[in-house]
């Protein structure tokens, strides 16, 4: 699995709050509604500037906070492709996989806002077109990079009944 898009970088612990803000915590019934304000309090502009097949890039501890899974849920509704980050709140790493959203770690210094990237699930390779450099995340269990194809976990459950490899 290759994704291609733009680099959208943030720092270190960002919680769910940053990524859908508690106050439109009344639209988690209408996720499409949420989804339009997506990391707007880490970067009020994001919403407007991010293109579906983007990346988010971010430093440590991305996630933290709440283990509301509508954070992942709406990132993926606006579009994200995948989120490069140093490391993740555990819950979150969890639930974006649950729902279909690629995370992989990654020592994300050498990726700057703005670059062109070329993610490889199956490998690991990012590959930043901008600079013509690669970088090494962690690979993907091939049991992920499954449920990931089938557009989460549920969708994976219902396909083929367990987890089985």
């Amino acid at each position: 699995m290759k994704l291609t898009g733009k680099a959208w970088k943030f720092g270190d612990d960002i919680s769910t709050d940053h990524i859908t803000p508690g106050r439109y915590y009344h639209l988690r019934s209408k996720m499409e509604e949420l989804a339009k304000h997506v990391m707007e309090d880490a970067d009020p502009e994001f919403p407007k500037k991010m293109k579906p097949g983007d990346f988010i890039v971010a430093g440590k501890n991305f996630g933290m906070g709440s283990s509301r899974e509508h954070a992942p849920l709406a990132l993926k509704i606006a579009g994200v492709s995948a989120i490069i980050a140093k490391s993740f709140a555990r819950i979150f790493y969890r639930n974006a996989i649950n729902i279909g959203l690629p995370v992989l770690i990654a020592d994300t210094d050498a990726i700057e806002e703005g670059d062109e990237l070329e993610v490889d699930l199956s490998t690991g390779v990012i590959k930043n077109l901008t600079k013509g450099s690669e970088i090494k995340a962690k690979p993907m269990p091939k049991v992920m990079i499954r449920i990931l194809q089938e557009g989460g976990l549920v969708n994976f459950v219902k396909k083929h009944g367990d987890l089985a490899v």
